[in-house]
């Protein structure tokens, strides 16, 4: 798959900055090994845009959107070279009995709308044209909870990015000229202690988040501890604080005692949740790890990368030229980043526009 050819030519994000709504699917799968499932899928790429459109029709108000991402793996065997600059396997994490898991997953889809029924529509109609060559690796319906607060009690998402804000952060841009508009993608499953998580006092619960839980107010530097959440994924470069667009989202089964956060990152680099995850597991510096770990396991682990729309659109079911094909990046590749250097502060990032630091 080549970048647009046309200088003129309009590359559109896919719709990765989205208003917040009340509900939304993650669907992760597997591509079966056969040569036949990946031209298919290949296929598919271009004809998802109508499909969205035919099930958005219905209710144009309830704004119905999919944004598709693709694992490491997958990319190379779909479209080949070139490739996402720094996509690479989710990187597991272990410190002590904490575990950021990597989990199997060839293509996200992350479907959202105000109404619950046409996300399951358009999930039920991806899962129609791609159920044979696909096996299912999760699903998780989400919820909006109250005021978009997480099932452990707390507002999540205030420090989100808006605007322009939030297309600085999430979308990838001229760093990566073959994929400007794109967005890298996480994901984690996280299960919840709840039992365990009620029993602490609620002043206890703030210092863990760092934010009242009823005003959402956040704590002052004096009130909040350095393994407070809200501290440990703080990241800024050159005195400047890098932010991600997230999407998260409540689910469970009460009758099973599962109660979850789906937790979904957008960002134009995957380096920076991958610090955020390095200092909640690891701890900044090493051991000063986020407490709400304590009370919460991620269960999955992936990353992926979200193409252009108008990269979508120009897929064909051809496949990639075998000259084409690159190896793809191990779980074990060297990262770009260190503990020591976000103990500094800095990810050796420079300026997210495509420019050298002065």
């Amino acid at each position: 798959m080549d970048a647009p050819k046309e200088l003129n030519e309009i590359v559109l994000p896919q719709t990765v900055i989205s208003p917040l709504t009340r509900a939304a699917i993650f669907l992760v799968v597997c591509i079966r090994p056969e040569k036949s499932s990946y031209a298919a899928i290949r296929c598919f790429c271009a004809d998802l845009s109508g499909l969205v459109r035919a099930v958005e029709f219905r209710d144009v108000e309830a704004g119905l959107t999919c944004v598709v991402g693709f694992g490491s793996d997958a990319w190379n065997k779909l479209f080949g070279s070139p490739r996402p600059a720094e996509l690479h396997p989710f990187r597991e994490i272990r410190s002590g009995g904490r575990h950021a898991v990597s989990t199997p997953g060839d293509i996200l889809f992350h479907i959202r709308a105000k109404r619950a029924d046409l996300c399951f529509e358009l999930a039920t109609q991806i899962m129609d044209s791609v159920r044979d060559v696909v096996s299912v690796a999760d699903e998780v319906h989400g919820f909006r909870y109250f005021d978009d607060r997480d099932v452990i009690g707390f507002v999540d998402g205030t420090e989100n990015p808006r605007g322009g804000a939030a297309e600085e952060a999430a979308i990838v841009g001229d760093e990566d000229p073959s994929f400007a508009g794109g967005s890298y993608v996480i994901v984690q499953k996280y299960l919840h202690d709840m039992k365990g998580w009620n029993a602490l006092p609620v002043e206890t619960q703030e210092r863990i988040i760092g934010r009242k839980k009823l005003s959402d107010i956040e704590l002052n530097d004096a009130e909040k501890p350095p393994y407070a959440h809200n501290a440990l994924t703080v990241i800024e470069e050159n005195g400047k604080e890098l932010k991600i667009l997230r999407d998260n989202m409540p689910f469970g089964r009460p009758g099973h005692g599962e109660f979850g956060t789906y937790f979904i990152g957008y960002s134009r680099t995957p380096r920076i949740t991958e610090t955020m995850l390095q200092n909640m597991f690891v701890g900044r510096p090493p051991g000063n790890y986020d407490r709400l770990l304590d009370f919460s396991n991620a269960v999955t682990g992936s990353l992926f990368f979200a193409p252009s729309s108008t990269f979508l659109d120009n897929v064909s079911g051809d496949a990639p030229d075998s000259t084409t094909v690159v190896a793809s990046p191990g779980s074990d590749a060297p990262s770009a980043w260190s503990v020591d250097d976000t103990s500094r502060g800095t990810l050796g990032i420079g300026s997210l526009k495509g420019h050298k630091d002065e």
